[in-house]
């Protein structure tokens, strides 16, 4: 098994170490990760800040055009990307796993080429005349997780680069190879020193915050890395987006029909097997409708296969790491413990990798760590209520604001109630659908700066203002 290399200026640069790369599925190794040193993440950003003055200078049009053929080389390895991904990550090539996330990469790759940053015309007066014009910052260090390797390097990496940046990304050492692979075929498109990549476990992530050459840090993850992020980069004062963790709400309301949306409240819920900063963690469901929604959502997650990502019929894969599944195991035990009803699953599998069953637990509330805590893995709790104002203030006391939904038959009443939610984004019958065109980001304790869109790429840059 050759190990994979970083990629800095264009060139690969294998490493003293590596460290193994596992399958979640079986604990097969998968690949080695090489470790990067200090002197290895200097060269990254020093190749970054040297390919800066060249890129920041191209023409908007070219790098449109680059960015689409970024896109194109993403798709045309897609499948090679999709078989590293399940590999690495666990979950299934089919379905909502590997092939699906690759799309969704090529898909926002292309939304982003497509968005440009014209200059503003603040006043045209006899007076004088004002100018708003957007700037890159500079070199852009991302830090990814392991939930979406592929498609969170591309919401970091496209704005970044489309808005005239260079970039260093670190992706985590649990799933270092699909993005490794992905930064390569990039560089075959893009100047070399546009995008690098340096690989290791926290440390490197560390010293890339707080470097002097790093001007903005994009961070995906969990809210206590977040800060230690935030920290490091304060030194310099760096740019921040931070997208972390969330503890997202669903409110049913009492004119919702249970079997109509248990294949949306499902998928809202256990998409990426629950391992989605945004996805349904907690569902308040009204006492008139409350057992027909829990008998609806068993009998569709009792027909939803769980198996190794390489077998076309797993529909769900593992959990991705040891620490997971033990905190997935914990909040269950806890939540048994405290009188929560297993509807469904409730104990690991006897059998060899990180998988635990799809879990549904009844009749627990706030004040139980299931409720409380990101459980991050495939266990929805869902909580009873009977008055809908009273139910909007348990959605809200939650120190994370990241995403949010309400069910209802009627359309405009959801409206009105999903406003009061504190979230960033809030969803109408329909939980966690992200699109390249909707600014994306978190309140409280869920993160800082928005992702997507326009209002996204001008995340990547500094606004100079000319008066005349």
């Amino acid at each position: 098994m050759n190990p994979s290399t970083l990629l800095i200026g264009g060139r690969r640069i294998s490493t003293a170490s590596h460290v193994e790369v596992k399958n979640p599925a079986d604990g097969s190794v998968v690949g080695l990760m090489p470790v990067a040193s200090s002197e290895d993440i200097d060269a990254g950003v020093a190749a970054a800040a040297a390919a800066f003055a060249g890129w920041a200078h191209t023409a908007d049009a070219e790098r449109q055009a680059l960015c689409n053929k970024v896109a194109d080389i993403i798709e045309a390895n897609s499948e090679e990307l999709a078989l590293l991904l399940t590999l690495e990550q666990g979950k299934p090539l089919g379905g909502l796993g590997s092939r699906f996330e690759l799309g969704g990469a090529v898909a926002w790759t292309r939304a982003t080429a497509a968005l440009s940053l014209p200059v503003e015309v603040l006043q045209d007066t006899p007076e004088g005349r004002v100018e708003l014009h957007r700037k890159p910052i500079g070199v852009v260090a991302s830090i990814t997780p392991w939930n979406w390797p592929v498609m969170i390097a591309c919401w970091h990496m496209i704005p970044a680069i489309r808005a005239g940046n260079t970039v260093v990304i670190k992706p985590s050492s649990l799933t270092p190879l699909s993005t490794i692979r992905m930064v390569e075929l990039m560089n075959e498109v893009l100047p070399p020193g546009v995008v690098n990549v340096v690989t290791g476990e926290g440390r490197v992530g560390g010293v890339l915050s707080a470097h002097p050459g790093v001007g903005k840090v994009v961070f995906t993850g969990s809210t206590p890395v977040g800060k230690k992020v935030m920290t490091a980069a304060a030194g310099t004062l760096k740019r921040l987006t931070l997208e972390l963790g969330g503890n997202d709400a669903g409110i049913v309301l009492p004119d919702a029909d249970p079997v109509q949306i248990a294949e949306g409240l499902f998928w809202g819920a256990f998409i990426n097997n629950g391992q989605t900063c945004a996805a349904l963690k907690r569902l308040y469901v009204h006492d008139s409708i409350y057992d027909a929604v829990c008998d609806a959502l068993v009998a569709y997650a009792e027909k939803v296969p769980m198996g190794d990502g390489r077998l076309e019929s797993s529909v769900l894969g593992p959990l991705q790491n040891e620490k997971q599944f033990d905190l997935v195991r914990e909040l269950v035990d806890d939540a048994r413990a405290h009188g929560g009803r297993v509807l469904l699953g409730g104990a690991p599998q006897e059998r060899s990798g990180y998988f635990y069953p799809i879990t549904l637990i009844a009749d627990v509330d706030n004040g139980t760590r299931i409720v409380d805590e990101e459980q991050f893995g495939p266990v929805l709790p869902i909580i009873r209520y009977s008055d809908v104002d009273e139910v909007i203030a348990r959605a809200n006391a939650s120190q994370f604001g990241l995403g949010g939904s309400v069910w209802s038959s009627d359309i405009e009443k959801a409206k009105r109630y999903a406003r009061q939610l504190e979230c960033g984004s809030v969803w109408i019958n329909k939980h966690g659908a992200l699109q390249p065109n909707a600014p994306f980001g978190g309140v409280k304790q869920s993160g800082i700066g928005i992702e997507f869109g326009v209002e996204g790429l001008k995340e990547f840059t500094t606004i100079q203002t000319v008066l005349a």
